[in-house]
């Protein structure tokens, strides 16, 4: 999901509670707070020696020990306004990927995707996941028949000569 169509969908929504699904059946809980707002520029080169840039939005969520037992989630608009105010200080790349950042005493720390949202009800419900990591660069680097010719011959693995992990 991108920047501008989180935006989008809780301007739609200003008067539902906000809720993500972090797990199948698992919720944050009520008593999350909106901590930290991220706008990241990442530059990166992958194993196939390609380079690619691209932003996102990392939105952190925590839950607050002083608030154990809260009963109501957060509404979208207080949420919204806490996004637009960050806004105002730091301009958002409203194309970026959006994630949040996670985690509790059972769920490791983690930046997850949003992989779709949902009404329930009076319920504005994000579904987000855990996306494992891939390479980029498949087509230029090894499968897995090619990783047994690398290790048998003695070029060291991504040499500038296009030979990869």
């Amino acid at each position: 999901m991108r920047t501008q169509e989180l935006f989008n969908i809780l301007q739609q929504h200003q008067d539902k509670a906000l809720l993500f699904e972090y797990a199948p059946n698992e919720f944050v809980g009520t008593n999350y707070h909106i901590t930290e707002i991220k706008h990241t520029s990442i530059d990166s080169v992958d194993c196939g020696a390609k380079t690619d840039a691209w932003n996102e939005t990392v939105i952190q969520l925590w839950e607050s020990p002083l608030e154990i037992g809260k009963r109501n989630f957060m509404k979208v608009n207080k949420a919204l306004s806490i996004l637009e105010k960050v806004g105002t200080i730091k301009p958002y790349f409203l194309d970026a990927e959006v994630k949040f950042e996670y985690s509790n005493a059972t769920f490791h720390t983690a930046q997850l995707f949003v992989n779709d949202f949902e009404i329930q009800g009076n319920n504005l419900i994000f579904k987000l996941v855990v996306e494992k990591t891939d390479c980029k660069a498949k087509s230029v680097c090894c499968n897995e028949e090619e990783k047994e010719v690398v290790a048998v011959e003695s070029e060291p693995c991504c040499s500038p000569d296009g030979n990869c992990c």
